[in-house]
């Protein structure tokens, strides 16, 4: 039996960046977490530590600082292909690169005044190697339909006790990714539409189950959006229970409710175009 070195990378996870452009008495503002993961010839390192093709993990830091300086930061698929395009051309043992970004956005109160916006966080991973891969995507839109879903006439078994409904609040808080057919692109156009698309299709959509939804989301997005290829939904089932007022002798016609934390369902699901380019293997970790 042999034991052999099975793939792997390394980089700096997590560097925060705030990068204030200064026009006059007006400022923008991008608010970045940034992380980095290299791969290629990386043998030596892992079987005699030998350090010669390893570059440090601060000077990817470095790197970022530097670029958002000299470069600015623009759109973070911008700046995630800048960054995974310099460190591939620049060190000759890296075959691969790929750069994760969370990008949080800020409202505008003044010309020098933000307020940090707390609904989503916009993220996006940028793999450059054998081929060029762009991932956009939104976590923690939360959405919640006070009416217009049911659930019923699910399997059962002996450990069912769950009443069917044929009015409740759907809820969910959407992460969601979708991967880009070019390496090029109104970024910026792009989530915009493919957020509202999201949004649309789940306030739209008469839900007979999360499952449904999810697909509407999805159908709604690639039709709207044909720079996109395929989108990834996870949906939190976030569950609201109906308080039971009888023993006030006080009635709940579907008003007071519990939000309940854990544990909840997970609804799970991939849209795709049936002739969608391949896939890099990034998309699928």
């Amino acid at each position: 039996m042999a034991i052999v070195l099975g793939p792997n990378r390394y980089g700096k996870a997590e560097t925060r960046l705030v990068r204030v452009v200064r026009d006059g008495d007006t400022h923008g503002l991008a608010d970045l977490n940034v992380s980095i993961a290299l791969s290629g010839d990386l043998a030596a390192t892992h079987h005699t530590g030998d350090n010669s093709g390893v570059l440090p993990t601060d000077t990817m830091k470095n790197t970022v600082y530097a670029f958002a300086k000299q470069h600015g930061v623009g759109e973070p698929e911008d700046f995630a292909l800048r960054l995974a395009r310099h460190f591939v051309s620049t060190q000759s043992q890296v075959h691969q690169a790929r750069v994760a970004i969370e990008s949080y956005g800020w409202e505008r109160l003044g010309p020098h005044s933000f307020q940090r916006q707390g609904g989503y966080v916009r993220t996006c991973a940028v793999t450059v190697g054998e081929q060029i891969q762009v991932v956009s995507g939104i976590n923690g839109l939360v959405l919640l339909n006070s009416t217009a879903s049911e659930f019923h006439g699910f399997a059962r078994d002996r450990y069912t006790t769950l009443p069917e409904t044929t009015d409740r609040i759907l809820a969910t808080a959407v992460d969601a990714r979708w991967r880009h057919t070019s390496d090029r692109g109104d970024w910026g156009g792009s989530f915009a539409a493919a957020r509202d698309a999201l949004i649309s299709a789940f306030v739209n959509t008469y839900s007979h189950s999360l499952q449904q939804t999810l697909l509407a989301m999805g159908t709604l997005v690639l039709a709207a959006r044909p720079e996109i290829a395929e989108i990834r939904l996870a949906l939190p089932n976030k569950h609201h229970y109906l308080v039971d007022l009888s023993p006030f002798d006080l009635s709940n016609d579907n008003e007071v409710f519990i939000a309940g934390d854990r544990p909840y369902g997970l609804i799970e699901g991939t849209v795709t175009r049936d002739d969608a380019p391949p896939a890099g293997p990034e998309w699928y970790r």
